[in-house]
């Protein structure tokens, strides 16, 4: 089995033509079809249904489709080793972070890891919404809460807390609120996740446990910005712990309504199943791992 045909058949399909193929590797669209016709020879199988206008996989195809991508993974981490040494980690890793998370904590272990192995490239993939990780060919995902999904693989990482926050700006024109149910009188700071606004705020547990609904003139469904406008004195926000820490302990924001705090939830992280994951993604999860649950936060 010719290693590099795997390849071009893979990116055919990526592509969608053989014209594409051929431009994206630098061959004649005639090499493209001789080395595809080759691989179903070796196959003995048809691999594509081709037509001059059309192009569609066959179920033979997208079986071999479907085992190509961890044997291609194999053979270059068996190149990178056998040319660089046993302990070089090499390939690429995709990752998916809630987008303020992963703008600050997640792009700076990153440049680390990839400064520590240059072999290695890294896509990171910011959203604070759904993503389908098996689907989007996700290697790593990071989530905060209860994940529906059980088919995938979690590591719980540390607990985080939801921290009800403001500026000294807006305190100092607004005032702090006393309980929950004077958020009323605020302007708050709202999180969209997809088609939901996250402007039903839990408060305390048991007993204690309370709802409010909270109401403002900014929304965004990237938690970034809504932090920006935060710190810009716009609005309250609820924030996880994991990204106000450093704005608190700097005194740019400060915390509000502590005795009322809502449970933990946990960050965790996600892993396709049965999936079996390359040194490079057991490594840049450990560092990950590590350095999340070493965080100096509120």
């Amino acid at each position: 089995m010719n290693l590099e045909h795997l390849r071009l058949f893979q990116r055919i399909v990526e592509l969608g033509s053989f014209a594409s193929a051929a431009r994206d590797l630098g061959l004649s669209t005639t090499t493209v079809s001789e080395r595809l016709a080759a691989l179903e020879r070796d196959m003995g199988t048809v691999l594509l249904n081709r037509t001059t206008r059309s192009l569609s996989v066959t179920d033979a195809g997208r079986t071999l489709l479907e085992g190509i991508g961890p044997l291609l993974e194999e053979a270059d981490a068996l190149t990178a080793r056998i040319r660089f040494g046993a302990e070089t980690l090499s390939g690429s890793i995709r990752i998916s972070a809630p987008s303020d998370l992963g703008r600050t904590t997640i792009s700076q272990i990153i440049d680390a890891f990839i400064s520590e192995h240059p072999a290695v490239s890294v896509e990171l993939l910011l959203s604070d919404g759904y993503v389908d990780i098996v689907g989007g060919g996700i290697d790593i995902a990071l989530r905060f809460g209860d994940i529906p999904d059980r088919t995938l693989r979690m590591r719980k990482l540390r607990a985080a807390r939801r921290i009800v926050c403001a500026s000294p700006e807006y305190i100092a024109r607004h005032g702090c609120p006393a309980t929950p149910a004077e958020l009323k009188n605020h302007l708050c700071l709202l999180m969209r996740f997809g088609q939901m606004l996250d402007n039903q705020w839990q408060f305390g547990a048991g007993e204690r446990a309370q709802s409010v609904l909270v109401q403002g003139r900014l929304i965004s469904n990237d938690g970034h910005l809504v932090r920006q406008w935060c710190l810009a004195g716009r609005g309250i926000a609820l924030k996880s712990n994991f990204d106000v820490a450093a704005d608190l302990n700097a005194g740019r924001l400060v915390p509000l309504l502590s005795d009322y705090a809502a449970p933990d939830t946990a960050l965790q992280m996600l892993f396709p199943p049965s999936r079996a994951q390359p040194q490079r993604m057991k490594a840049l999860a450990e560092a990950i791992a590590r350095t999340l649950n070493q965080l100096d936060l509120q």
